[in-house]
């Protein structure tokens, strides 16, 4: 009996098992379908993107200088409010801009001479090749990241916005220094996440590490600013506690996005054959 056992249930189990594996290759098919028409769009329409950021956030910064704690006597305590939020709002696009111009469509990029994903059996293929294989492309999971990188942008400018007074030469001077140094952190943050943004978009090789980068720099970014403020001696301690609070929160998010993305980075085989121009070996 038990060999006709066993033979009932390979017979019953095989083609389920089949059905499943094909039931979740379709939901695989249709996902990385829906990603890359979600990705074209979103190429397609970042001229009417690029024009509600900059009416939407500029509109709220108008808000906020309005609403400053300092007094505005002439254009330039104007001046000293308004424009880091015009550099922050500016940011982004400048950096989308220079990268697209940079790393135009159409183009092979040259790949790294030397590799820091070294993780894996991979087989190295012509870049035409690559372009051609299915897995080609920032679609799929991938995606996620050049939306969660495009969303990084309003999600801190915003928090820059609700969380730092602006204050102009007439505020102490440890106001001044916080709204300027946090200023500078979103401006810098705004136009490395914009490159890297159209680098993953274009498929450059060097993007993996360019995005490294960004998260570093981010990082240094918050140490510096607490390094720096807290060298202010009348600094009150409610604005330090809650800055305090506001940098921790920012390197907590990057080091849960890095932990997050880089072994993806380093084990996609989508990632391989997109940035890196190699294949999986079985």
């Amino acid at each position: 009996m038990a060999p006709v056992s066993e033979a009932v249930r390979s017979v019953t189990i095989t083609p389920g098992t089949g059905n499943v594996r094909a039931f979740l290759k379709q939901i695989a098919a249709d996902l990385a379908t829906r990603s890359r028409r979600l990705v074209q769009a979103l190429a397609s329409r970042m001229e009417l993107i690029i024009l509600g950021w900059l009416i939407v956030f500029l509109s709220v910064a108008a808000l906020k200088v309005t609403a400053a704690p300092t007094p505005i006597h002439n254009v330039r305590d104007l001046a000293d409010l308004f424009l880091p939020y015009a550099l922050a709002a500016f940011a982004p696009i400048a950096g989308y801009r220079l990268a697209m111009a940079a790393f135009p469509g159409g183009v092979l990029p040259a790949q790294p001479s030397f590799r820091f994903a070294l993780y894996g059996r991979w087989r190295q293929v012509d870049p035409t090749h690559a372009r051609s294989h299915a897995a080609f492309g920032p679609y799929g999971f991938m995606a996620s990241l050049l939306i969660g990188m495009l969303l990084n942008i309003p999600v801190r400018s915003f928090e820059f916005l609700l969380a730092v007074p602006a204050m102009n030469s007439h505020a102490p001077l440890w106001g001044t220094t916080i709204f300027h140094v946090m200023a500078f952190d979103v401006i810098a943050m705004n136009f490395l996440y914009g490159v890297c943004f159209v680098m993953a978009l274009r498929s450059v090789p060097l993007f993996p590490r360019m995005l490294l980068f960004a998260w570093m720099m981010d990082i240094s970014l918050q140490l510096a600013i607490a390094q720096h403020v807290s060298a202010s001696a009348d600094l009150p301690r409610t604005v330090a506690l809650a800055l305090e609070g506001l940098l921790k929160s920012n390197v907590t998010k990057v080091l849960i996005s890095a932990g997050l993305w880089i072994p993806y980075l380093l084990l996609s085989d989508r990632v391989n054959v997109t940035y890196r121009s190699r294949t999986r070996v079985a």
